[in-house]
């Protein structure tokens, strides 16, 4: 079996290690030729637009995948038309637009914060009184990571706000005051066969994640329904086939979706070795019609994302029970290098080994 994979990054080199177990071969296509698949399989590095590498690409390949949500439609249905592509290019085409995704929660009775488009700063100022201040303006698109919104909390930061994302397609929304934010992963194959992740208790900070816990300490079971019937929904009616992560706001006993991704999710990395098969085996079990694996989970986990330096390993190992994954990347202010996890069978043995675990991290007693 050989899986072809667009992106070249973290996710696509997770996946590629879950599938060497299994005796899957990748080849991997990334416009950047220092991506870090290039170190562990096959990369052809070009343009998404590049037509013939794409044919290159595509040789022997007997499904296509991705591994974020950013690539051009054109060339995912370029590929489509050659080769199986999943998750479908349906599923892709929502996840790129925040408005098709909101539509799609409002046609599905999936709660979403107050919301409307924005073509003009007359929309956005008739808009957010009726919301009621603070509201979020957001891009459509090409949004991830913090990037592409900004918080407005007055009247008087609307132009401000404007000038800032003006003169491309907006959403604005209203502001959420969540006691917590979720994520509920599902795994979907072609026969229609689902099997779900328990919800993850997820921290942010200037919009990228820092931190994740699974199971999800404040998920009470009626909580933990309604997540997983929620991404059940979303999977159903998108005849979705791999991983779909469903993020989401817990408010007063309620949720409210954030957003989809299409695709193996950061607040997911905790199943590598907190679960009985991690989220990047299930996603290739599901596109290759293998049996889906079992998710439950093998105690609590914790997961610290590691963002803009390399920690020394031998602090990090030397804390109890912690694994280690570098992606390979160069160190940038902010940029995800990598991650580590510890898994305990009790939230006193997780909160007995953060303290250690920040300190190795150099992150600080107060944590990322």
């Amino acid at each position: 079996m050989k899986v072809g994979v667009l992106g070249g990054g973290q996710l696509g080199r997770m996946l590629a290690l879950a599938g060497y177990q299994l005796g899957v071969e990748f080849r991997f296509f990334d416009p950047n030729s220092g991506a870090p698949v290039g170190q562990i399989g096959e990369l052809i590095a070009a343009d998404y637009g590049d037509r013939d590498a794409l044919a290159r690409f595509l040789e022997g390949l007997d499904v296509v995948t991705y591994e974020f949500e950013s690539i051009p439609l054109s060339t995912v249905r370029f590929v489509a038309e050659r080769v199986k592509v999943f998750p479908p290019v349906a599923a892709l085409e929502t996840a790129q637009d925040r408005l098709l995704e909101k539509k799609i929660f409002q046609e599905l009775d999936i709660p979403t914060p107050l919301f409307a488009p924005v073509e003009s700063l007359d929309q956005l100022r008739s808009a957010a009184p009726r919301m009621g201040l603070p509201v979020v303006l957001k891009t459509r698109r090409m949004g991830y990571d913090g990037k592409g919104q900004v918080v407005i909390r007055d009247a008087a930061s609307l132009d401000g706000a404007w000038n800032q994302l003006g003169g491309s397609p907006l959403l604005v929304e209203k502001y959420v005051s969540f006691q917590h934010e979720l994520s509920v992963i599902g795994v979907r194959d072609p026969a229609g066969r689902e099997v779900f992740y328990p919800p993850i208790e997820n921290l942010h900070r200037e919009g990228v994640l820092r931190r994740s816990i699974a199971p999800a300490p404040s998920a009470t079971p009626e909580i933990t329904a309604l997540a997983v019937e929620y991404c059940r929904r979303l999977m159903d009616r998108l005849e979705y086939v791999g991983v779909l992560a469903l993020e989401l706001f817990s408010v007063n006993g309620t949720l409210l979706a954030n957003e989809m991704a299409p695709r193996v999710h950061n607040s997911g990395h905790w199943t590598i070795e907190g679960a009985e098969t991690s989220q990047f085996e299930n996603h290739l079990r599901a596109i290759l019609s293998l049996p889906l694996g079992a998710t439950t989970p093998r105690g609590r986990s914790l997961m610290l994302n590691i963002l803009g330096h390399i920690p020394p390993a031998e602090s990090v190992l030397a804390v109890e029970g912690a694994h280690l994954h570098l992606y390979g990347k160069a160190p940038t202010e902010k940029r995800k290098v990598g991650h580590v996890t510890v898994v305990a069978q009790s939230e006193g043995g997780i909160a007995h080994r953060l303290v250690p675990l920040l300190e190795a991290l150099r992150l600080g007693r107060d944590g990322p």
